[in-house]
């Protein structure tokens, strides 16, 4: 018999959380309900990386994930040339606050040369206005993406870009939620805040 989670009306990160909680537990069937396209992509997320099998059944608001386990749960984050996991927080469209063209350059010039290290990070989170970083007008959205290819996972605040109603224009990244950002940054053994 499936575990039942009800994350109707429960904003990012709960229905998550409330997924997670029972994964801890050792269900190995649940039937979580959410109401939007977001939670629907954070929990999915959520449960394929715990080894869960998901289909998804839409009915009305309602969207019903319905999960078996089916494998393992798979390893994350790459390390880095020492060994250690570094994590990158981006809470800003620029680099530096007092000159916003400068800064623009400088947020530009960094993620750029990220991507070229040998030692590039397991991570990078974009909160707040950072998320804009992520739109494809963004003079550094093609290096986040390099990032990416090159195996840096990607988060995109998924209660930011709902604030900015950016969602549907986020072109780099994957959109999700503050516990699965929490969980990834604090479970780094460096973590950089610009």
């Amino acid at each position: 018999m499936a575990v039942v989670v009800n994350a109707m009306g429960k904003l990012c990160p709960e229905p998550v959380i409330m997924t997670k909680a029972e994964i801890a537990k050792g269900a190995a069937e649940l039937e979580v309900s959410v109401d939007n396209d977001i939670a629907v992509s954070n929990v999915t997320r959520l449960l394929t990386n715990q080894g869960y099998s998901v289909e998804l059944e839409v009915n009305g608001a309602e969207r019903k994930l319905k999960a078996k386990k089916t494998g393992e749960a798979k390893a994350d984050a790459a390390n880095n040339s020492d060994g250690k996991l570094l994590a990158v927080l981006v809470t800003g469209k620029t680099l530096g606050r007092a000159d916003a063209e400068l800064g623009e350059v400088l947020i530009k010039a960094f993620l750029g040369t990220l991507s070229k290290l040998t030692t590039r990070p397991a991570i990078i989170a974009f909160m707040n206005e950072g998320v804009k970083l992520t739109l494809p007008e963004s003079s550094a959205c093609e290096h986040i993406k390099d990032l990416e290819k090159l195996g840096t996972k990607v988060l995109v605040c998924g209660t930011c870009t709902t604030h900015f109603n950016i969602t549907d224009k986020v072109a780099a990244g994957t959109i999700s939620n503050m516990f699965e950002i929490m969980e990834m940054i604090t479970s780094a053994d460096k973590i950089l805040s610009l």
